[in-house]
């Protein structure tokens, strides 16, 4: 067998990680010093062999009641003593070709620290039979009937047993977890709080990223429930069956099954995220009562624990062998023990490392930035403290086409190279005005940082009844009209009197971000971003504006930086 990879993949592994990845598997499958040996070209060699020498891998087929049959891979440890049991670490695959195997970069850490490792695919994954149900209630069943799997295998400790999961498997470990009290911890990276808030955000649905995922599933696959809600939110028919769908695989909808066993979880995410909400991320971390843990890193979904995946370090791996060594017992970590509360990077700073308690002591008091009209002889209206200001109007058109500003060029891949120090440089100096309102601040006196949650309201009066706007704040450089995004969210209006003015007020993601002395903060807002569906009739026009009562503005956590 090999790996092949999916065409537009954005979690698209290059020829050589495909490579490698194919040299691991044939080396644990069979230790030899040939197929060992092939692993020297990546400086892999001395660990596979070692890993040899301690555990025995095979990849084995779990048959579930209704016939399904899971793809797997097991590792025990050698030479166990009569009656010995080791803590147990199952890793639900996350979405992607690769199935299980995309976790056998981690299986030497966690063998050498004296785990038993089941890695599985989904039924409908990769080489499992069955049909994609997305993390839902015949998944979470699976998980039960693969524990209960594992623990009639020699050398498993029955009381001791956690869930690691990337992504899809994130999901599925939470879900699993809250269904099955010999969950002992729980690790989810890139992981969702709630599917119905990343599918849907201010009603507006999450188009460009719910399509990209419904690709790597591969419709044929799905169930027809599944099948069912692909096309109701394609054509947006947001209704009772959608809601109870993504209710039913939302962890947050389970707080109190989590808060009831106390069960420790550890949760991670990127600032940038462009596939599960962040705020409820945060959501599910701040209802949690039990051990818990967040982390949130410079990037989009799946950066920060990539290279964890494939062997090497990353923080949300190494903090998952920390929180299952505290938890279960082991020893693959590096004997520290983990970090609760909040950890956090902050933009574009992969060095930085903060960390508070809980989201309350974390998130900075928010500041209000009144937006105001243009100044004689400027094109873009004020943003400053002080007093509200009414009284004003701007036009935006909807043309079904987006301006510079987006949330990004790229499903994950932006991110990625924003993880890498390559942040995508934003040309708002050009933005066509006619589509775009801005505002932006004075040039800042001091180094700043926005920490935490933000909220925008403006008031809107379509021209037809449905509309949508979308609203980005930016680090903008005076000193050469580029910028970069700091946070973004869309908003949409449905079924309004054509013409009818309306006040709206809306969340933005939040953000961790450190401005520069002399930097301006910039606020946009326009009509179209390819991420998200458009409810706008084209051509048509928003007017925005600021009446007496309900002076529009943005609320911005923000201090100096100590």
């Amino acid at each position: 067998m090999s790996f092949d990879n999916t065409p537009g993949n954005p979690f698209a592994l290059s020829t050589d990680d495909l490579a490698r990845l194919e040299a691991i598997r044939e080396g644990m499958l069979d230790p030899s010093p040939r197929r060992i040996g092939r692993l020297d070209q990546w400086g892999l060699a001395d660990t596979y062999e070692t890993y040899a020498e301690v555990a025995r891998y095979t990849e084995v087929s779990i048959t579930l009641p209704d016939g399904t049959v899971l793809d797997a891979s097991l590792s025990v440890p050698r030479d166990l003593a009569p009656g010995q049991a080791c803590p147990a670490v199952v890793l639900p695959a996350p979405l992607n070709n690769l199935g299980h195997r995309a976790y056998l970069g981690m299986f030497p850490r966690w063998t050498l620290g004296g785990y038993v490792v089941l890695a599985y695919s989904q039924r409908g994954l990769a080489k499992s039979t069955g049909e994609i149900q997305v993390a839902g209630p015949q998944d979470v069943a699976d998980a039960t009937e693969v524990i209960n799997w594992l623990v009639a295998q020699d050398g498993v400790d029955p009381g001791r047993i956690g869930l690691f999961g990337s992504s899809y498997g994130a999901g599925t470990s939470l879900l699993a977890a809250a269904n099955d009290q010999r969950v002992k911890a729980v690790a989810g990276t890139s992981a969702w709080g709630d599917l119905f808030a990343s599918l849907y955000e201010n009603g507006t649905r999450h188009l460009k990223a719910f399509e990209a995922l419904v690709q790597l599933f591969d419709e044929d696959r799905c169930s027809q429930e599944f099948r069912d809600v692909i096309e109701k939110i394609r054509n947006d028919t947001i209704d009772d069956e959608v809601r109870e769908f993504a209710q039913v695989r939302s962890p947050r909808h389970y707080l109190n099954a989590y808060n009831d066993a106390a069960t420790p979880i550890l949760l991670t995410t990127a600032w940038h995220e462009t596939i599960f909400s962040v705020p409820a991320v945060v959501d599910l971390f701040t209802g949690l009562t039990g051990p818990k843990s967040l982390l949130v890193q410079v990037g989009d979904h799946g950066n920060g624990e990539l290279s964890g995946l494939a062997g090497l370090l990353s923080k949300p791996t190494e903090m998952a062998y920390r929180w299952m060594d505290h938890h279960l017992g082991g020893s693959a970590g590096d004997g520290r023990e983990p970090r609760f509360g909040i950890r956090s990077e902050y933009m574009h700073n992969l060095l930085s490392d903060l960390r508070h308690d809980d989201w309350e002591s974390y998130a900075l008091p928010r500041k209000r930035f009144h937006l105001a009209d243009a100044t004689a002889g400027e094109r873009d209206g004020q943003m400053a403290e002080g007093l509200p200001q009414p009284g004003w109007a701007r036009s935006v058109k909807a043309t079904g086409r987006s301006t510079e500003a987006v949330v990004a060029p790229k499903l994950i891949q932006t991110g990625l190279a924003e993880r890498m120090g390559l942040p995508h440089v934003y040309k708002t100096a050009e933005i066509d005005r006619g589509l775009a309102a801005i505002w932006t601040t004075a040039p800042l006196a001091q180094t700043m940082r926005v920490q935490g949650d933000l909220e925008v309201r403006v008031t809107v009066k379509p021209q037809e009844a449905n509309a949508t706007i979308v609203a980005y704040l930016m680090d903008c450089d005076p000193a050469t009209g580029r910028s970069a995004v700091i946070t973004h969210a869309p908003y949409t209006i449905t079924d309004e009197q054509t013409g009818r003015t309306t006040t709206i007020t809306f969340p933005l993601q939040p953000a961790h971000y450190v401005l520069p002395r002399g930097h301006q903060l910039q606020l946009i807002i326009d009509t179209n971003d390819p991420f998200f569906a458009d409810a706008n009739t084209a051509p048509s026009a928003i007017e925005i504006s600021s009446p007496q009562g309900a002076e529009s503005y943005i609320d911005i956590p923000i201090d100096t930086l100590d």
